[in-house]
């Protein structure tokens, strides 16, 4: 016979009652405990867009795609 409460062990326990599930998580007192950071992304990226884009269309263009298979002379 099923029960109507859900194991909240169960993994897919956040599928049938994300609800108990979200409100077990709030009262954990070990997540509670857990130190969190907050990481951010750089103010400009390594490897500008710009230069990636405009190789990428240089790539596009080439008009001669070389034959790699073996069967190539």
């Amino acid at each position: 016979m099923l029960s109507n409460t859900p194991n909240l062990a169960d993994p897919f326990a956040m599928l049938i009652s994300p609800a108990e599930v979200m409100n077990a998580i709030e009262r954990s007192d070990r997540l509670a405990r857990l130190q969190s950071r907050v990481y951010r992304p750089l103010d400009r990226p390594w490897i500008p867009v710009k230069a990636s884009a405009d190789f990428d269309s240089e790539i596009d263009a080439e008009l001669e795609v070389p034959d790699l298979s073996d069967d190539a002379e």
